[in-house]
This record gives structure tokens, C-alpha cells and sequence, in this order.
């Protein structure tokens, strides 16, 4: 028999109201997902802003560095959101400075408008929407917990939350922001959506 999450380990239902209320409190979730190896991480913030996005790859990175130690560049496939375009401007200084502080070569390829459907972390959250099955997220350690006990390929994802405040809007001024677009290799055909980032020793070396 499935497990089900609309009862206790005691059997007892949890009283729910009949209408939706204005929630007291919101998590946003940020998920990675290594394909080759099926490796799912997800990590919940309270702000969804271009801080939160890179922060939660620095956390990511931290955690993989050891496994992947032989790696000198990440490919990620993005979709065009409003934190992460290829325009936005305090996402590329924030990625630029990830890629110096971790050596890592970056690669952003972006999907397409309207065309998310075939980047498979959208189908990880189907699992973990599949996985909560109703249940009253009404505090953070039960969001949690269903999140570590969804799967994907059969393995349980990375769960981290990560207790930060971000300001919205951040941008970069014009002036500042030329010495980070001098460091952005765009495609000459797919500017918006081909970005390559070498690391500042790298350059220099």
C-alpha cells in the first residue's frame, strides 16, 4: 500500500479550513538537477531575486566541489525567468563573481520562451507536488520533510533551506555594469541565450 500523507502516525486527520487563506508565510523553491546522475538538489528561500538563485548554487557547489573536483566547466540550462535572463543584470555580476570564486567555467544556455516544458527540473517538481498529495504545509519542517521523502529516478533529492532575506530589484548602474558585460561571451547568433563566463585567474593565466 502507498504511502499517504493526509494522516498522522496516529491515524488523525489535521482540520483544514474550507476556503483558501492568505498565507502567513511563503517559500520559494530553488532546484538542480545533475542529469547524468539523476541528482536532484533542492533548496527553499524566502525571496525568489537573483541573490537567492546564485547563493543557493554557491550552497550547491560547496556540497558537490568533492565529487565533482575534476570538473572545469558547468553547463546549466535556465529558463527565461525573470531573475536569471540573460540581461539581467545582477544575476551576470553575481554569476561572474561565482565563476571567479569557484574556477568553474560557466555556460548558460536558456530555453526558448514558452518551451520550459522540456527542461526536467519541471518535472521534478510534478514528483514533489505528487509527493505532498494534499498535505497542510503548514510549517517549514513539514515542507521538508515531504520534499526529502519525494524521489526522483528512484533517489531522494538534497533538501537544505536556506534563512536569508533579498532585497527585489536589485540592478547594476550602466557605468558598473560594462566591466561585467566586457566579461560575457555571447553567441553571435543567440545572444540572449548562448553565455559563456571564463574565470578571472583563468584569463589572466
Amino acid at each position: 500500500m502507498g504511502e499517504k500523507s493526509r494522516s498522522n502516525s496516529k491515524g488523525e486527520v489535521p482540520q483544514g479550513l474550507d476556503h483558501d487563506t492568505q498565507a502567513k508565510k511563503k517559500l520559494v523553491p530553488f532546484g538542480l538537477l545533475v542529469l547524468n546522475m539523476a541528482w536532484l538538489t533542492v533548496i527553499f528561500g524566502k525571496q525568489e531575486t537573483s541573490d537567492f538563485w546564485v547563493d543557493c548554487l554557491k550552497e550547491w557547489w560547496l556540497s558537490a566541489r568533492v565529487a565533482f573536483r575534476h570538473i572545469k566547466r558547468l553547463v546549466i540550462y535556465l529558463d527565461n525567468g525573470p531573475h536569471t535572463f540573460g540581461y539581467r543584470t545582477q544575476f551576470l555580476k553575481r554569476i561572474i563573481e561565482f565563476s571567479d570564486w569557484s574556477g568553474l567555467e560557466i555556460h548558460l544556455v536558456y530555453y526558448p520562451p514558452y518551451h520550459s516544458k522540456y527542461n526536467l527540473i519541471e518535472r521534478c517538481w510534478g514528483a514533489l507536488e505528487k509527493k505532498w498529495n494534499g498535505t497542510l504545509l503548514n510549517c517549514l519542517q513539514v515542507v521538508l520533510y515531504w520534499a526529502r521523502r519525494m524521489t526522483w529516478c528512484g533517489k531522494h533529492p538534497d533538501v537544505k533551506y536556506l534563512d536569508k532575506d533579498y532585497q527585489k530589484k536589485v540592478t547594476v548602474p550602466p557605468n558598473e555594469m560594462k566591466q561585467y558585460e566586457a566579461r560575457l561571451q555571447r553567441s553571435k547568433t543567440l545572444p540572449k541565450y548562448d553565455i559563456r563566463i571564463v574565470p578571472q585567474r583563468l584569463r589572466s593565466g
